[in-house]
């Protein structure tokens, strides 16, 4: 199924002002994925003392970085001020990925299983949500984890993909801002295609494919009811 560059369905989801931080906004009011719960962004290390204010207001208690370890050495995430339990589910161990956005997202959805499993065993827990989930610009590996956690909550691919696309306008990306860094470069419809249909060829549903990577049943029901409510 093709979807349209712009297509956004519904009230786009509401962006949310954290200093230091960018990108962030509620990943939630898609299927039975229900808002508060989830929250998505850019990386943490700069935040400041009134952003770290504003998140503990949202009340999340759990921050999820999925950027490599050299990544995380340079610029680890800021909390103070947070009472959160932090957890570093990198995608990609190292700083080594496919230089095309074309080769970037299957590549993503090859390594972001297990990321992605111990991050659903964690919705699980008790006392988990709110969760915040990030990379270094909260669009391409954010992007692919969370339209797999959307998914399992009963999104379609254009809920997922009107999601994913409102990274532009708040990262403001577009074909003039492209340049050597995935960082500089817009997102598009196709790209979070091509990393679900990698999930679907190889393992028939999200399910599956966290199942695939350490997830068990008990913890995809336990994650479905505590982030649909």
């Amino acid at each position: 199924m093709e979807i349209a560059e712009e297509t956004v369905l519904g009230p786009a989801a509401p962006a949310v002002e954290v200093a230091g931080v960018r990108n962030v906004r509620d990943a939630g009011g898609v299927g039975a994925l229900r808002r508060g719960v989830l929250y998505r962004s850019g990386a943490l290390h700069g935040l400041r003392p009134e952003g770290a204010r504003r998140l503990a207001e949202l009340g999340v208690r759990t921050v999820v970085d999925l950027r490599s370890v050299p990544e995380v050495a340079e610029l680890p995430d800021d909390c103070r001020g947070l009472t959160v339990d932090h957890r570093h589910l990198p995608v990609f161990t190292e700083r080594r990925w496919p230089a095309g956005q074309a080769e970037l997202y299957p590549a993503m959805a090859e390594h972001a299983g297990p990321a992605a499993a111990a991050l659903v065993r964690r919705l699980a827990e008790p006392g988990a949500l709110p969760v915040l989930v990030h990379c270094a610009s909260g669009k391409d590996r954010t992007g692919v984890v969370v339209a797999v956690l959307q998914t399992l909550l009963g999104a379609s691919e254009a809920e997922t993909t009107a999601d994913f696309l409102l990274s532009n306008a708040a990262l403001g990306l577009s074909a003039a801002t492209a340049g050597p860094g995935h960082n500089s470069r817009p997102v598009a419809a196709v790209h979070l295609d091509r990393a679900m249909q990698w999930i679907r060829g190889r393992h028939g549903s999200v399910a599956d494919y966290l199942l695939a990577h350490g997830a068990r049943e008990a913890d995809l029901a336990a994650a479905r009811a505590a982030l649909g409510g």
